[in-house]
This record gives C-alpha cells, structure tokens and sequence, in this order.
C-alpha cells in the first residue's frame, strides 16, 4: 500500500486531495504546521471528519525568518505564498524521508489564485521545496505533467481530478457526491494575508529587525501606536487583551494603567524615553474613565520599581494618528 503524506488545512481542497487518494486505498496522513500567523485548528476537525492521522509541527521560528526574506516576495499584503508553501513542502519532505512515506500531496488547485497557483509558481513550490519529483496536486492532476508517484503504480492517474480556475463549485459537487457536509469556506485563516495586520507586521520589520516570534504574537493584541523610531505602545481593547498582555509582557517592557481610573492595560515597548513615555501614558489615559479629566495619574511598572506620570489625557483624534493600521 502507497503512503502519502499531505499539507493539510482543514479547507475544502486538502480535504478532497486527501479523500482523493484513500478512495483508491493509499494510506494517507496529514501534516499541518503552526506559526504566530495561522494554526492547526482546523485541519484537526478536518483529519477527523475524514479519518486520517494528523501530525502538527510548529515551525514558527523558521517561518518568520522565511517571512522577513522571502525569495518570490510577496503577494497583495505581507503574505510570501510561494515561498511559505515551498517551506512547508520542505518540512513535509523532510519528515517524509524520516518516517518513509512515498510521495507528498495538497489541495493546491490549477489557477485558483492567480500569482500563487498557475503553473509556473506550482512548478516554482515543488523545485524550491527540493523534493520536485515527489510533489502530488490530485485535484489538478491531470492537467499537469505526469508524475514519477502515477508512472511508478503509486498512484493510479485515471482516479485522479482536472479541477482548474477560481470557482469552488466543482469541489462542492464532489464533497456533496462523496458525503462531505462540513467544511470551513475558501479564504481566511492567515494573518499574512490581512492589509491591518500586514501594515503592522511590515512597521514592526521596518523598526526591529531582529523582530522574534514573541514579538509577533504581540501583533495581534489589543491596538498598536507607533510612538517614535525606537518605541510603540500596545493598549488593551477590552478584559481579555488586558491579559494576554499581562501574560506576554517582557522584562524590559513597561506596564501602564491609570491610578484612580479604570481603563485598559497599555504596554511600552522600546526604549524609555522620557518624552515617549508620558505620550504612551497620555495615550492610556484617553482611553480610561477618566478620560475628560485635566490630569490623571497613570502607574508605571517596570524592571526595577513603579513610578507615576501626571498627564493630560490625549485628544482621541490625535492618538488616532499615531495608530499602525
């Protein structure tokens, strides 16, 4: 019996690729990877559904060095997708070498995405992952060259799929035909492809370039304000962003709440600049109960002790400048 191993998302088109390939008894498992930009949520649900194994890695680290530099550059945001499904292929090619399965597979589908999925960007993924001759596409196969897997007997051509083009209509004919009801719809699920947070993961590569992936995670809590080159303020929007922020702060950040108010949880990252830090409290302050107060005391916690800042609460529409959108 032939092993494949597939990337698997949880969306419709590596559900079918998957289902493709049990249909005529190839033992399939699953690879879905984690980064700070998308998780493996849904291909559990759908490694379930379908019944194959799952095997989940975190590649953070390595992702957000491939993310700063991508080779193919990237798409309409942030979002390296040639060089990101090449990684992955990489990763997948990788572990099937070390666990001996036979080929590769996803549920990449022939012009579905114009600049990521026509035939020379397919052709791209498979040669900079270095396992080319091991890369299968079943729902597209067929109008793609004839791979090693379909010569060898691995994997039997006639039963693979001609889908091509944007229209998801095909796939849910199939998933109907062959009993698949749930499934997540096309798109989303990568922060990378988002313009709000692509601005503000391209604002934090233009000023910390040694940026980590715990820096990132930062990215996606609460609002962002760009306070000068070397410092930004993260303000909690509500309970929950308040403490993911208290779980995520730093040794070298500083913790801002006002004093006598209610209010959210700001965060100062960089430098301490005195000026910058009575800005960022400015900042915190509008945003609290006291807001239409002449001053309010805002508590400082860093490193080495609480201090406090009197400030003037800023004007909305002038912190509103300061946000990274």
């Amino acid at each position: 019996m032939s092993k494949a191993l597939g990337l698997i998302s949880g969306g419709l088109d590596s559900s079918l690729a998957a289902m493709t390939l049990m249909r005529q008894g190839i033992e399939v498992t699953g690879i879905a990877f984690v980064t700070p930009f998308f998780n493996a949520e849904k291909a559990k649900i759908a490694a379930n559904a379908i019944g194959h194994r799952l095997i989940i890695e975190n590649i953070s680290d390595i992702h957000l060095q491939m993310v700063k530099t991508p080779k193919y550059g990237y798409g309409r945001n942030l979002n390296p997708c040639i060089d990101c499904h090449a990684l992955m292929f990489q990763l997948a090619g990788e572990r099937m070498i070390k666990d001996g399965f036979d080929f590769l597979f996803s549920g990449e589908v022939l012009g579905q995405r114009p600049m990521s999925q026509n035939a020379n960007a397919l052709k791209s993924v498979s040669k900079l992952s270095g396992f080319s001759d091991r890369v299968l596409r079943p729902l597209s196969a067929k109008l793609l060259q004839t791979t090693t897997m379909e010569e060898s007997g691995l994997v039997d051509r006639e039963q693979l799929l001609d889908f091509q083009g944007r229209s998801r209509k095909p796939q849910q004919a199939l998933a109907k035909e062959w009993g698949l009801q749930d499934y997540p719809e096309s798109g989303g699920g990568c922060l990378l492809t988002e313009e709000g947070f692509s601005n503000q993961l391209r604002d934090l590569f233009d000023h910390e370039p040694d940026a980590t992936t715990k820096d990132v995670e930062l990215l996606k809590v609460g609002r962002q304000f760009r306070l000068s080159a070397t410092a930004k303020l993260i303000l909690g929007r509500h309970r929950s962003d308040n403490e993911a922020l208290q779980r995520q702060i730093k040794p070298d950040q500083i913790k801002l709440r006002c004093q006598n108010f209610s209010g959210p949880l700001g965060l100062f990252c960089g430098n301490p600049d005195q000026q910058e830090l009575n800005i960022a409290a400015a900042i915190v302050a509008s945003y609290g109960k006291g807001k239409d107060e002449a001053e309010v005391d805002v508590l400082c916690t860093a490193a080495e002790g609480e201090f406090v800042r009197r400030v003037k609460p800023m004007p909305r529409e002038i912190s509103r400048q300061l946000l990274i959108r």
